[in-house]
């Protein structure tokens, strides 16, 4: 079949990118996101981070005709829930068939695409089925917009992010709007997440302003009350939290080239999120990074002092999901 045959529930996606190659699965419009006049971050968009399908069948074998870039990340495949497959794939043209166990039992197949390299999809089979429909999804809507934190870099699989992973224990569908270097509050992400009904906004920023010397003091916090009041303009009735920057011990208290520091970053970030709520923004909550994750125990959680290692993910996922599971969904 072909990959956007509505018997395939996706998820985590807003369309597709058509062409010789096969459907590449987007995040963004793809006539926007020109729009940032950055080939890194169109470049990013094109990741599916969080895309996946999911189908109800009792084939015993799953097979994708897939064009792949290379890239770090694998595929992921659960069954019923559990991790059943785990494959990278290599570069080019290629066929993966991958047996799901004995048929003849209707279970729920989800397929993963790598998050961190373009995946273009031909088509997807499964062989010998008799029955084949797509999963119903009734769980409240997340969009999680951030950095490489949101992004991931060093999960063990697409499906083990920290955000992946908490929307599976939360019951909520995840869209992935993680942009690895690239969550500047760009207009067209802004207005991506205003269109895209959701009932909870989480909004991971300020490293990448930080880290890219992308912003003053000055202009930090007014984009930030822009960019949540835009989203806002659409999304009158969703939760939207605002996440400040979780801790890099080495840059708490560096400053950049642009006259700040992470601590200052931050401290910033919820200046303006104080600024909406005093001015009547009800539905926005605020989560201060360093309640989520303390400086003392960061680097006991990352890789290389800023990305969460594999079990790290996990223990992120520890961290946020008071935090999130917390706030009031609905008016």
């Amino acid at each position: 079949m072909n990959p956007d045959d509505p018997r395939l529930s996706w998820d985590g996606i807003c369309g597709w990118e058509r062409g010789p190659r096969g459907l590449l699965p987007l995040r963004i419009p793809q006539q926007r996101i020109a729009t940032t006049l950055s080939a890194n971050f169109a470049r990013l968009a094109r990741m599916p981070a969080g895309a996946r399908f999911a189908v109800r069948t009792d084939a015993a074998e799953l097979v994708l005709e897939l064009d792949a870039d290379p890239g770090p990340a694998p595929l992921d495949v659960r069954l019923d829930g559990e991790l059943l497959h785990r494959r990278q794939p290599a570069g080019g043209p290629q066929r993966l068939a991958l047996p799901l166990g004995p048929g003849g039992r209707a279970r729920e197949v989800e397929v993963w695409l790598p998050h961190l390299s373009e995946t273009r999809l031909r088509s997807v089979s499964f062989p010998g089925h008799s029955e084949l429909e797509p999963v119903r999804r009734t769980g409240p809507r997340w969009i999680a917009y951030g950095s490489s934190l949101t992004h991931a870099m060093f999960p063990a699989g697409p499906s083990e992010s920290w955000t992946a992973l908490l929307a599976a224990r939360q019951g909520r569908r995840l869209r992935n709007l993680g942009f690895a270097g690239e969550a500047y509050l760009d207009p067209v992400v802004a207005r991506a997440v205003r269109d895209t009904p959701a009932e909870l906004i989480t909004l991971e920023i300020g490293t990448n302003a930080y880290i890219r010397n992308v912003f003053t003091a000055r202009s930090w916090g007014s984009a930030v009350c822009g960019f949540v009041e835009t989203v806002r303009d659409g999304q009158p009735d969703a939760a939207i939290a605002v996440i400040t920057a979780l801790p890099s011990v080495e840059r708490e208290n560096l400053v950049n080239t642009a006259g700040v520091t992470l601590a200052g970053i931050r401290e910033l970030t919820a200046e303006a999120v104080r600024v909406l709520q005093d001015l009547g923004d009800s539905r926005l909550y605020l989560v201060d990074g360093l309640a989520v994750l303390p400086v003392a125990d960061a680097d006991g959680l990352y890789a290389d002092g800023l990305h969460p290692t594999p079990e790290g993910e996990y223990r992120l996922a520890d961290r946020v999901e008071p935090f999130i599971e917390a706030i009031p969904l609905g008016r």
